[in-house]
């Protein structure tokens, strides 16, 4: 008999509890065999195209805290990269492009887009052999939206005012932009899911930006094509959406998307959270801050969640990734928590 892995019990609708438990960015800075992997690739694109060693990240944090989904390591940033735009990351200062221009949309495309992610998709190969199995693979892309950001201003910015003023500006090159990334994205994902992902997930961190006409146009309807994609050819794939920041949008981008499950940040009241939940699996959305913070925040936070979320489908998440400075002890401590959990 196959292991069961108990958060696609919860992406089907059931409760489940203690809650199956995983963290967005879970293969990281804060963890030192992590950092001394990182220096040993050199670059941090190397890192992500280099199977033995993006296996070798990605196994960390299940080795060490168990947890019941592994995520592939890699960067939603592959996708520009593999369809040929330069791709750097510089300590300090994050993801660096060359600014898209109007011309260089008109002919974006790469016949050679799956070539240059194949490593990807071998590191996928490797760990679904790799894993326990019990436990949940995830692979996962940007959304289109978000890409998109990084792709127009080179970088990232606090407001992606001008990937906005952009799509103000030249709406028909931003909507072949969005159309191309979203094509691709779902073929990716696809990929991914052959190459042995139970899961994917979409994330879009940079939908709370958005005034709702542009959060229609540029947010859902890429996303729901990606989606229509990816369930022509998997129709039983869950799906995960997470568009941070999406506040009241959250219910209508749900609905509209077609997503299995949720992701939802930590600014979702828990009320809310739970009117979500009764329309199908939410994850998340413990501040990540409580973790860094440790202690009774920690526990506090941990607590609530579980009290309000955890009578249906959820699976206990941050509300974003974790962060560098963040404690392996505190981690420690909220996995024992929610394991321990008592109705």
């Amino acid at each position: 008999m196959p292991a069961r892995r108990i958060m696609l019990d919860v992406l089907k609708g059931k409760t489940v509890f203690p809650p199956p438990l995983w963290m967005m960015r879970q293969a990281g800075r804060y963890l030192p065999e992590y950092r001394e992997t990182r220096r040993r690739a050199g670059s941090f694109l190397d890192l992500c195209y280099d199977p033995d060693l993006a296996v070798e990240v990605t196994l960390q944090p299940i080795e060490r805290f168990g947890f019941d989904a592994s995520i592939v390591f890699s960067d939603i940033l592959v996708v520009p990269h593999a369809l040929g735009r330069d791709v750097r990351f510089e300590e300090g200062r994050g993801p660096l492009l060359t600014p898209i221009s109007v011309a260089e949309i008109a002919v974006l495309g790469s016949e050679m887009f799956h070539v240059n992610l194949e490593p990807v998709y071998e590191t996928l190969r490797r760990l679904r052999v790799k894993l326990p199995d019990e436990t949940t693979l995830i692979g996962f892309c940007g959304a289109p939206w978000t890409v998109a950001t990084y792709m127009i201003a080179g970088h990232g910015t606090p407001d992606q005012a001008p990937a906005r003023l952009f799509a103000y500006r030249e709406p028909e090159a931003f909507r072949r932009l969005l159309k191309v990334l979203a094509d691709h994205s779902a073929s990716y994902l696809i990929r991914q899911i052959e190459a042995g992902a139970d899961v994917v997930q979409i994330f879009d961190s940079w939908s709370g930006v958005l005034d709702d006409a542009s959060f229609e146009q540029f947010c859902i309807e890429p996303v729901a094509e990606i989606v229509r994609q990816v369930r022509t050819v998997y129709p039983d794939v869950p799906i995960i959406g997470f568009p941070k920041g999406a506040g009241a949008r959250y219910q209508g981008y749900r609905e509209k998307t077609g997503v299995t499950g949720l992701g939802i940040d930590w600014t979702v009241p828990l009320e809310a959270a739970r009117a979500l939940q009764r329309q199908g699996a939410v994850q998340g959305n413990l501040d990540p801050l409580r973790l860094v913070a440790g202690g009774q925040a920690l526990a506090d936070g941990v607590g609530a969640i579980l009290r309000s979320l955890g009578n249906g489908p959820l699976i206990f998440n941050l509300g974003h990734g974790i962060t560098p400075e963040t404690l392996v002890a505190h981690v420690e401590a909220m996995v024992k928590q929610v394991r321990s959990a008592a109705r």
